[in-house]
């Protein structure tokens, strides 16, 4: 098969949750890729060269031949548009209805919770730091979680929906930032969590981390 020349840009030390999101997509499109990183430490995503690659100036960038697309999660849709199942695999459920779900999982995951991302940094899962006791309010957007994940994922399922999806990976980057850290989770939540992360996608994930750092 002739593949297209596909780049993805990420952070200089791949720490980035959106970053490592589109990377498990293009894995598990099995869509051979390179990678090249922007050092955001320096604001070099900032500079004029890197706006002729990205419109929003942010990371992840995916670009495949001559076309560029930021955002992890529109990334994913083109990728599952442009490498079809069954062909390749998929990145969402089959059904509509899951479908729409996982999408609605995913804009929830990057448009809430600030508050713990500020007190649960990235650092926890990809560099093992740990930090102070949470907030009122940052135990508040964590218990909020748990019980979205609850209801979300019955007792001894493996998967949001019965097969994995990328909303999957989502999550459990979410549920990590506590499960990581030592916070107090229920065992069904952080169970799921620590099985979406031995998936092989993941780990290649956590082998570029490691030698970003």
């Amino acid at each position: 098969m002739n593949y297209p020349n596909v780049i993805l840009w990420s952070d200089a030390c791949f720490f980035s949750p959106y970053v490592m999101s589109t990377f498990v997509a293009l894995s598990e499109k099995g869509i051979p890729f390179s990678l090249k990183r922007i050092d955001l430490a320096s604001n070099e995503q900032l500079q004029e060269n890197y706006g002729q690659i990205s419109i929003t100036r942010r990371v992840p960038t995916l670009q495949i031949d001559d076309f560029q697309l930021s955002e992890s999660s529109a990334i994913a849709e083109y990728l599952e548009e442009r490498f079809p199942a069954p062909e390749f695999e998929r990145l969402y459920p089959k059904n509509l209805e899951k479908r729409a779900r996982a999408r609605e999982i995913q804009a929830w995951l990057r448009s809430d919770f600030l508050p713990l991302r500020e007190e649960r940094p990235t650092e926890v899962l990809f560099a093992g730091e740990t930090f102070a006791p949470l907030s009122p309010e940052a135990q508040r957007s964590a218990d909020k979680l748990v019980t979205a994940v609850t209801q979300l994922v019955p007792t001894g399922q493996q998967n949001l929906f019965g097969e994995w999806s990328i909303a999957d990976t989502d999550l459990a980057i979410m549920i990590n930032r506590l499960a990581l850290h030592g916070d107090n989770l229920p065992p069904a939540v952080a169970e799921y969590a620590h099985f979406q992360w031995q998936r092989a996608s993941v780990q290649l994930w956590l082998s570029e981390s490691s030698k970003g750092q």
